[in-house]
């Protein structure tokens, strides 16, 4: 499934504290339901692809869809797992690993994934963007 963000409302877009997240506004993807633990969707987020992923305890995280080391837009289809309580996706390709919160590199040296805030508001998982 590869999920299109609508144009946000911003009526109905704020953080849990009231405020929009600096440098962007927050996009709704799709719901919490639409994504399976432990597996990525692709969604068009503000003009950038990037890769939406459910963990068993509901949280989701978002990071760029284009992996570093091999410039290809994959990184949906990657290795969900964790080093220690971090999660972690790894690559489809090469099996470099990061952090899903963070973006940082953790199996070698080498460029970061750009990694975006999610939440889930009311059902609802957005990205900020």
């Amino acid at each position: 499934m590869t999920i299109t963000a609508e144009a946000p409302r911003t009526d109905a877009l704020r953080d849990h504290a009231g405020s929009a997240p600096s440098g962007g506004v927050w996009h709704s993807v799709c719901t919490l339901a639409d994504l399976e633990p432990n597996w990525g969707e692709a969604a068009l987020v503000a003009g950038r692809q990037v890769a939406v992923f459910r963990l068993p305890t509901d949280e989701v995280y978002a990071v760029e869809q284009r992996d570093p080391a091999s410039e290809a837009y994959v990184m949906a289809r990657g290795i969900v797992g964790s080093r220690g309580d971090r999660p972690t996706i790894a690559s489809p390709l090469h099996k470099q690993v990061y952090d899903l919160a963070t973006g940082e590199r953790l199996d070698a040296p080498g460029a970061p994934l750009a990694a975006f805030r999610a939440r889930v508001v009311d059902g609802m998982v957005q990205i900020a963007a």
